[in-house]
């Protein structure tokens, strides 16, 4: 029996997965990822594993996990950016130990609970849009490497999330991020680096003191809330040399050029050559309106110049390119303008 590595939370998504698997023939070994040395979770993880009749395996990747993404996360906050762990986990962490798990077992297929399918164009693999869009999750994949993809398979592509869920409503579902156990952000922040507490001022576009914040760490580009002696008017930058914030108008917020780095892409011809091709950002910022105008390589990676403005991108931010639901790639913004 062909058999398939499949990363296993034990939560709703993980469990359909392995039963989809299941139903096409192949052997199921679940692979639990302890991030965090929650024992309850790889309990529950275990014990989801037995009732779809899969092989469960937990490999232990607390130290490597702590470094590559929960300090990640932290210290680009501490630095003024708005980090996306689950963009850099997926390439570094889950999809790198399937692969791993199926190399040592001599197992040629991988999968996880992710809704997205996979295209192949040219000879070359792409993630691409899931068929449920309300669920789409191709936009955190952009990172996966053609070795990957090529041995990645989608039992969630066809999926619809609303039918899944009400089958399982017994079942937990994998929310948020997995290392705040409960906690808030800020909570976290502040017992795993309390530098991140260390407050300062909130100047206007001109300098002037205008209000004071207990943390960079704890703002984003485009946010008006919990902004002390300031009322409605947002973050346009973050100094994280000076330690301050500097508020503005709405209007201070649009941009029409990026500028991207650590970037990813399946084609490079084809990034630089289509003229249809539609940016997407997630976070507090909103899409830009229309598709991307142009791309030129810079040092580092390239500057993209948008059809239409972007409000609120922020320096961290997964920027991610798509030619209908194919996902030619994406990069992390490192400057805006």
């Amino acid at each position: 029996m062909e058999r398939v590595i499949l990363g296993f939370s034990g939560g709703i998504d993980s469990v359909t997965a392995a039963r989809f698997l299941s139903e096409r023939g192949l052997g199921v070994t679940a692979l639990t990822l302890d991030t965090t040395g929650d024992v309850e979770l790889v309990g529950r993880a275990r014990a989801a594993a037995a009732e779809v009749g899969a092989e469960h395996v937990v490999r232990d990747v607390r130290d490597v996990f702590s470094t590559q993404i929960v300090d990640y996360f932290v210290l680009s906050y501490v630095a003024g950016r708005t980090p996306s762990p689950c963009v850099r986990c997926n390439p570094l962490i889950k999809w790198r130990y399937l692969i791993e798990e199926a190399d040592r077992r001599g197992v040629r297929f991988v999968a996880t609970g992710h809704y997205f399918n996979i295209a192949k164009r040219n000879g070359r693999f792409y993630v691409s849009r899931a068929d449920d869009r309300t669920k789409d999750q191709s936009y955190y994949l952009w990172g996966l490497s053609q070795s990957v993809l090529s041995r990645a398979l989608t039992p969630m592509g066809h999926a619809v999330k609303s039918e899944i869920k009400a089958r399982f409503e017994d079942k937990r579902e994998s929310m948020g991020l997995c290392f705040l156990q409960g906690r808030s952000c800020r909570e976290f922040m502040e017992r795993r680096y309390p530098a991140a507490s260390r407050g300062g001022e909130i100047v206007d576009k001109q300098g002037r003191a205008v209000g004071r914040h207990d943390g960079i760490a704890f703002y984003t580009i485009g946010q008006k809330r919990g902004l002390d002696g300031v009322v409605g008017r947002p973050v346009v930058a973050i100094d994280a040399e000076r330690n301050r914030l500097v508020v503005g108008d709405d209007a201070d917020l649009y941009y029409e050029t990026l500028e991207i780095g650590e970037c990813n892409f399946v084609d490079e011809e084809e990034f630089l050559t289509a003229d249809d091709i539609e940016v997407v950002i997630r976070g507090v910022g909103r899409n830009p309106e229309g598709r991307m105008r142009r791309a030129e390589r810079i040092a580092g990676g390239y500057r993209i110049l948008l059809g239409g403005a972007a409000w609120a991108p922020a320096a961290g931010q997964p920027v991610v390119f798509y030619r209908g639901d194919r996902v030619i790639g994406g990069g992390i913004t490192t400057r805006f303008r």
